[in-house]
């Protein structure tokens, strides 16, 4: 008895002592330092953003509003909320479903959305109607489609030249008149902080996304003249991005630009391969026998001397049994069309196809089970870039680009390159958190839906990337305070009902 008595005492008395050493050793756990965030030198009171589709928050192929909560701005804005920054504006969309009417007819389609076996577009018709103008001016002056020298031009958010394509459908739902500019709305909210984003990139993109159906521009210094799908003379750029800048730093503000991409690196000329043709023997057999006369031209157009012998062996069709590279029109090819030889070749792996060719190769002309869209009648040249037109492209890039980064260092701005995270992504990927982002199709979680825009997660990437580079620059603390974006939070896809 005695013993059991002393045995609970001293059970009790190494439990105490227990409990005391717990409590002491939680007490001597280090505690993370909590650093506040600051603003350094920024001041971002009064942010706006300008900028083209990206800015607005487009993605999965159309503008709606869970995109707009998610554009890079308003992530932006959340941030700067935390640091001195105030109310953020954006012309939001009526729903979730995308597209546009006009007089109520639909001129712009709803989102795509992935339906477990492939992209659709969402079986709904738009609501957003463009005489319904809410004016402005927004916050975000992200107008999807805006060119450099659109931002310059008085009009461009007029509804009544919307139909004729001398307006522009996003910018007529916004601008604070019918002849006012995007930079005039921008500049008259006298921001103290912005970003100047993706700027150019619509003056190559409507060039690639028409397959290099326009005119390489460079030399014409009057944009009134150009087409929808040219590209802009790289001084004609210059001489706006400098505008711009000097119209949003004319009060002292401080802000972001970042330089333009190769667009080419996207899903939307990455996807489609460029020999997607299965055949078998007999096939391959009929159709050399249909493209048999074209190759016996060359073959004299040779011995003519209008062609070199390498290019003669370029231009041959010749099918076989297997895969198959498709047949183009390749304009940049040497014209013979006096002999009566049309400019026909295969394509290779340096041509890219542009994405909604997926759905049109192996489709028939007419009912006529002979004439096959990309096998036995080639391709237009608005399916596909050349390594010409790619050059084209790449060149009018680097020469934006420079100027771009040159405004930035002489005016003291924050700068992110976003060509290099493109090109990272796209060869292997780049991390965000956890999550390796490709520009693959679909699951590469860096491009939406149509293969041109980000995904919400691109978008609160290259957040990050801008917040990142405001610290380098204004001495803020974004990062070191923990108050960038986390990969989680963001969604690569929106599901079909939103």
């Amino acid at each position: 008895m005695i013993f059991n008595k002393y045995k609970n005492f001293w059970l009790m008395a190494f439990a105490i002592t227990l409990v005391v050493s717990c409590s002491e050793e939680e007490y001597d756990i280090p505690v993370e330092e909590v650093i506040p965030l600051t603003a350094g030198s920024a001041d971002f009171s009064k942010f706006v953003a300008v900028g083209a589709s990206f800015s607005a928050g487009f993605t999965d192929g159309a503008l709606f509003q869970a995109s707009q909560s998610n554009s890079f701005p308003n992530l932006l804005a959340g941030a700067f909320a935390n640091a001195g920054g105030g109310e953020f504006t954006q012309p939001l969309t009526n729903d979730n479903i995308g597209g546009l009417l006009l007089g109520g007819v639909q001129i712009q389609n709803p989102r795509l959305y992935f339906d477990g076996a492939g992209i659709s577009m969402l079986d709904a018709t738009p609501t957003n109607e463009v005489s319904n103008v809410i004016p402005g001016p927004y916050n975000n002056m992200g107008v999807p489609g805006a060119k450099s020298f659109h931002l310059l031009a008085n009009g461009y958010g007029n509804v009544a030249g919307v139909p004729a394509g001398l307006a522009n459908p996003y910018f007529a739902r916004m601008a604070s008149s019918s002849n006012a500019s995007m930079l005039e709305d921008a500049a008259s909210q006298a921001g103290t902080f912005f970003t100047l984003s993706e700027i150019g990139g619509n003056d190559v993109l409507s060039f690639a996304l028409s397959g290099g159906s326009g005119v390489d521009q460079t030399g014409n210094f009057d944009p009134t003249t150009y087409g929808s799908t040219d590209i802009t003379d790289p001084n004609v750029f210059a001489q706006v991005f400098v505008t711009i800048a000097d119209a949003l730093t004319a009060n002292g503000a401080k802000g972001i630009v970042s330089n333009v991409p190769y667009i080419t690196s996207l899903s939307h000329f990455t996807t489609v391969p460029y020999n997607p043709v299965p055949l078998d023997a007999a096939t391959a057999a009929q159709l050399n026998g249909a493209f048999a006369p074209y190759n016996g031209g060359l073959l004299q157009a040779e011995a003519a001397g209008l062609i070199s012998s390498e290019e003669r062996a370029a231009r041959t069709i010749n099918f076989v049994a297997g895969q198959n590279a498709v047949t183009m029109v390749d304009e940049d090819l040497t014209d013979i069309t006096a002999l009566g030889l049309p400019s026909y070749r295969h394509a290779t792996s340096d041509d890219l196809l542009v994405l909604p060719s997926s759905s049109f190769i192996g489709t028939v002309v007419g009912g006529n089970p002979q004439l096959i869209n990309g096998v036995s009648v080639p391709l237009e040249d608005k399916w596909v870039l050349t390594p010409q037109e790619q050059q084209a492209i790449s060149t009018a890039t680097d020469a934006y680009n420079t100027t771009i980064e040159a405004v930035a260092s002489a005016k003291g701005l924050a700068f992110v390159d976003f060509k290099s995270l493109l090109i990272e992504a796209s060869n292997g990927g780049l991390l965000f958190d956890n999550f390796n982002m490709t520009t693959q199709l679909v699951f590469g979680g860096l491009v939406s839906l149509d293969g041109v825009h980000l995904t919400t997660r691109g978008y609160a990437l290259m957040a990050n990337r801008m917040l990142e580079a405001i610290d380098a620059t204004y001495g803020s603390n974004f990062q070191a305070s923990g108050s960038l974006l986390k990969a989680d939070d963001y969604t690569t896809m929106y599901p079909e009902g939103l």
